[in-house]
């Protein structure tokens, strides 16, 4: 048995005055888990409770709430689409199941009537989200991504609507339960659901009444709100706390770059990162892996803390030294009178005691696998330091622009070299910083903003209630594009990318690729997209996803830098490599011959990282070469210099014909 009218369009066909709004799945959630509370705390008389679930999974997670509810009531009927043992029962409450194809299933339905009180839930979810459980309807979303589900619907405390509602899912729970029809009926002769209602003023003013305690609905209400602010806080503090870090790197990196001095530089390294940390005492010193013993040379200690500078430090009898040139990985001692490391040698336990070590850190410094020096946090007072992992990947950095230092006072031959290494880190650095900065900071004042707005103004007109939201999920939309291109270029660099290569079309792709652009741009007036695939084209041996985000990121690319008077063009030839070209050309603003290459860059930004006027990652084309490069192809760019149009050229590799698909076509021939 299947239904396939949607419960919100009846409702809102009885009532046309209502208005649909916009919900998130984490609303809705707080907001039935609020009118749930309400019901718990409150001392209402047998109360009727509906409730419809899109999925049994979903009921799963709330079936102890309901059990809870049904010692409230024996008026408790529950729907959903069963997946493994949901069925048709009546042990604490009454279960309804129905078809996965009914429309219940993309509906999300709570309805609350008593005597004094009742309210109501009624949401249908968004088209877009229902596409994508189409899509893949394997895969259970993940959380972020289940709780940002979209849902437009009612949710009122007006009783008449209440009535409308509960009417319309008490006459689909008769039609799946037949069984449940006395027991229906009860409940509607109670409170009056389905009989013709006379208006009255008394009856108007009072159709909002509730004289029972509203405190948990309000209190679940302000507990979701605070949370919301939590989190935003915490990205925040994250992003802030990643500034600090980018700070002291940077700091170091500078030093190693103005100053030939390698004493000098090491010196900046132990005082920065031995503040950053909270360390009693930060070594840096050279030692190589057959070395036994090694000099002090650099340190930083806080007040108090006694001075090992210029001592001779113990290297060949050291278990925590032996560790680290076996492993090639720094070491954490939490706790040294406790460690089997530093209480089973007499070497380290002298130390710790006589240097009052009672945390300890080594990290290695490397260069090019060779062995270089020794970087050591010591933590002298109590309760221990326990290092974090955050804490221990930021020696680690350290560590690194310290090998550099000290590989730069053994070769200075290589000082240009290392310089433009450096150089090209502090850019990367300094447009990630830049970009993370507006993509991520202005969307959330925005949103911050639009949600503080929303919480504080409940009087606030519903068409400007509706620009809030609008506004928030634009921004929202803009971060997660961001958050996106990360992940995808990290995805791609790390070879986590499982490639799916088969035969295509390129005419499919490109048309494919065309059609997702112009759904995600928002440039107003693009410019006159032509395209010459030629019909013989042979068949390219490509994963046909990632073809097509080659494909619409280089469009859009050319989009971005081409006025909308200008023309963009998408050739295919086979070259002399037995491979298929890909050409995208435009009309628009050229490139420089000194920038052809650096272009496919992380980070790299036509303007600069921060006159951004064209918007972006700078992400779009060093994604493009990593997949064309997964594929076994080449990418470049070529242009006849600023202001003469630009082309984009990459390869594809041609489907290999079988001998005997050869042998078939020489016959025809």
């Amino acid at each position: 048995m299947s239904i396939s009218t949607s419960v919100l369009s009846d409702l809102l066909q009885f009532l046309p005055y209502l208005r649909p709004q916009l919900y998130f799945k984490a609303s809705l959630t707080a907001l039935s888990h609020a009118m749930e509370d309400q019901v718990l705390a409150a001392t209402l008389v047998q109360p009727l409770v509906i409730a419809s679930f899109q999925r049994e999974r979903f009921y799963r997670q709330e079936a102890h709430r309901y059990q809870r509810l049904s010692e409230r009531s024996n008026q408790i009927y529950v729907l959903s689409a069963p997946e493994t043992d949901f069925a048709n029962s009546s042990e604490y409450y009454e279960k309804i199941a129905f078809e996965p194809d009914d429309a219940l299933s993309q509906e999300w339905h709570l309805v609350v009537v008593a005597d004094n009180y009742a309210t109501c839930l009624v949401c249908r979810e968004s088209l877009g989200s229902i596409a994508k459980n189409k899509q893949n309807p394997e895969l259970i979303p993940s959380l972020d991504m289940d709780t940002a589900r979209r849902f437009e619907g009612i949710w009122t405390s007006e009783r008449g609507v209440s009535l409308k509602a509960a009417q319309l899912l008490l006459d689909r729970i008769v039609i799946y339960r037949p069984d449940l029809a006395e027991k229906v009926e009860d409940a509607r002769q109670r409170f009056g659901i389905g009989k013709p209602r006379i208006s009255s003023s008394a009856e108007h003013s009072s159709e909002y009444a509730c004289d029972i305690d509203t405190d948990p609905f309000v209190q679940r209400l302000v507990t979701y709100l605070q949370a919301s602010q939590y989190k935003l806080h915490k990205a925040y503090r994250s992003i802030t706390a990643q500034a600090r870090k980018e700070r002291l790197i940077n700091s170091i990196s500078t030093a190693i770059r103005r100053s030939l001095d390698p004493h000098e530089v090491l010196q900046i390294a132990a005082q920065e990162l031995g503040q950053h940390m909270g360390a009693g005492r930060c070594l840096i010193y050279r030692a190589h892996a057959t070395e036994a013993k090694a000099i002090i040379e650099h340190e930083f200690l806080t007040p108090g803390v006694l001075s090992v500078l210029g001592q001779t430090w113990e290297l060949e009898r050291n278990p925590l030294f032996r560790e680290i040139v076996k492993l090639g990985e720094g070491v954490c001692v939490s706790d040294t009178l406790a460690d089997p490391w530093v209480t089973n040698s007499t070497v380290l336990s002298a130390i710790a005691k006589k240097f009052a070590i009672r945390s300890w850190v080594m990290e290695p410094v490397f260069y090019q696998g060779r062995l270089l020096g020794i970087v050591e946090l010591h933590y002298c007072t109590m309760p221990p330091h326990e290092c974090q992992p955050g804490e221990l990947d930021l020696v680690k950095a350290i560590a690194t622009q310290v090998g550099a230092a000290l590989i730069q006072a053994e070769a200075y031959a290589n000082l240009e070299e290392l310089n433009q290494q450096l150089e090209a880190l502090d850019r990367t650095r300094s447009n990630l910083i830049a970009i993370t900065g507006h993509e991520l900071r202005t969307p959330l004042s925005t949103i911050q903003v639009c949600l503080e707005s929303l919480a504080s103004e409940p009087d606030m007109p519903q068409d400007l209630q509706q620009v809030m939201l609008t506004t928030a999920l634009a921004d929202s939309e803009r971060m997660r594009k961001l958050v996106q291109d990360f992940l995808t270029l990290s995805n791609l660099e790390s070879g986590r990318v499982e490639w799916h290569p088969e035969s295509l079309t390129l005419q499919e792709c490109v048309d494919l690729a065309l059609s997702r652009m112009r759904t995600r741009s928002t440039i107003e007036k693009p410019p006159q997209i032509t395209t010459k695939i030629a019909k013989n084209l042979p068949l390219v041996k490509a994963d046909g996803d990632w073809l097509v985000e080659v494909i619409a990121k280089l469009v859009d690319n050319a989009c971005k830098f081409t006025p909308s008077q200008g023309e963009i063009s998408i050739s295919a030839t086979r070259n002399k490599q037995q491979m298929v070209e890909v050409t995208v050309a435009d009309t628009g603003r050229g490139i420089e011959p000194n920038r052809l290459e650096i272009v496919f860059d992380r980070f790299y930004q036509e303007e600069g990282a921060l006159r951004r006027s064209t918007g972006g990652t700078g992400l779009g084309l060093a994604i493009c070469r990593q997949i064309v490069n997964g594929w076994g192809g080449e990418i470049w760019a070529t242009s006849n210099g600023k202001d003469q149009g630009s082309q984009f050229h990459f390869t594809i590799p041609i489907v290999q014909s079988s001998p005997e698909e050869k042998r078939s076509r020489v016959k025809g021939k």
